[in-house]
């Protein structure tokens, strides 16, 4: 097959990766902006090197001409949760979508692999456009938690050093580390109510921060410079206190306050001259 050839299949699928990857980071902006605890987050794609997918067409006997029928994965999403209670909320997010439809699902939580891999899988068609119109194309979505996809990733790395023939001794030691993986997911959760409220007070801080900042800036064009300083002034001292209602309290204030300048020059351009 020629090179113009596999960069012609291949497109399509980058494309794929960029389009999902961008939707999925704009969920977490959503979750932040609105002050809520988002399930997802990092998110990674890649599309399968031209290597790997000729590994994979050897080792699946599958014919060259079926490989975008029967290759799943040639475009791969990784959702990284917090979380295992965030998994299953990621993919119910997923399955509700209109843009992407679920073609599968394996869920190697209940279903723990052999090895000691734990992942949830959706397989999903999504359409992309391109020069020679839609393409509807397979991708595959890994949804793990961060503790998880450490041991995914590491195992990956054994696998490929000792081609799928890894030794006892060291496969042993793979199992016991994925047992200690079970059990910081579960640690973790035990705790997860305390860690979501301190995130979702940073949260909120960063964009209480954020507005008033904004509110501040605007003010500088609208009032004099004396009185904008007195009123940073103020915000720099309430800020310094870590109190976020206090925060909260100075941030409702300061929409009042910016409000009434609005008005005032809206007044202002109001009483020009008629012609």
């Amino acid at each position: 097959m020629e090179i113009q050839l596999w960069r012609s299949i291949l497109c399509p699928y980058e494309l794929a990766v960029k389009e999902l990857v961008v939707k999925f980071r704009h969920i977490i902006t959503e979750h932040r902006q609105n002050d809520l605890y988002s399930p997802i987050e990092q998110v990674r794609g890649r599309v399968k090197s031209v290597s790997s997918i000729l590994e994979k067409l050897h080792r699946k006997n599958i014919p060259i001409e079926r490989m975008e029928e029967e290759m799943e994965d040639i475009a791969g999403i990784r959702i990284i949760c917090q979380f295992e209670e965030d998994i299953e909320t990621v993919a119910d997010l997923i399955q509700k979508r209109t843009d992407m439809t679920v073609k599968s699902e394996k869920n190697y939580l209940k279903h723990m692999k052999q090895s000691g891999y734990r992942s949830y899988h959706l397989i999903i068609y999504y359409t992309v456009d391109t020069l020679q119109g839609p393409k509807r194309l397979q991708a595959e979505i890994q949804i793990r938690t961060m503790a998880m996809n450490f041991w995914a990733t590491i195992e990956h790395s054994l696998q490929y050093k000792y081609k799928g023939d890894m030794p006892p001794h060291v496969a042993e030691r793979l199992t016991k580390a994925a047992d200690a993986i079970i059990s910081l997911d579960r640690e973790m959760s035990s705790v997860r109510n305390e860690i979501m409220d301190a995130q979702n007070s940073s949260q909120m801080q960063s964009n209480l921060v954020k507005d008033i900042l904004n509110n501040i800036e605007n003010l500088y064009k609208l009032s004099n410079k004396r009185e904008v300083m007195k009123i940073q002034d103020e915000f720099l001292r309430v800020f310094r206190t870590k109190d976020l209602q206090q925060l909260q309290r100075f941030h409702r204030q300061l929409d009042i306050i910016a409000e009434g300048y609005r008005a005032q020059a809206v007044d202002q351009k109001g009483s020009g001259p008629h012609f």
